[in-house]
């Protein structure tokens, strides 16, 4: 196995320290996993996409506008 070093702020190492019953190590390489695990469903989904990165970039801001503008009149 390889060894990572990871910087946290101090807030979140004071939070941490307060469970000491936690492997830390474990609990970021399930963070990592579950990450990985999410972004191989998204490169699948994306695989056949005939949308380019710009038309994708598009489609997000029209998609923030939108819910942008639905929130701001609630």
């Amino acid at each position: 196995m390889v060894s990572i070093t990871l910087s946290v702020p101090v807030e979140l190492k004071k939070e941490m320290d307060a469970h000491p019953e936690l492997n830390w190590s474990e609990v970021a390489r399930q963070a990592i996993r579950d990450k990985l695990v999410l972004l191989k469903r998204m490169d699948a989904l994306l695989a056949g996409s005939k949308l380019s990165e710009e038309d994708a970039l598009e489609l997000g801001r029209k998609v923030n506008k939108a819910v942008a503008k639905k929130f701001k009149a609630v």
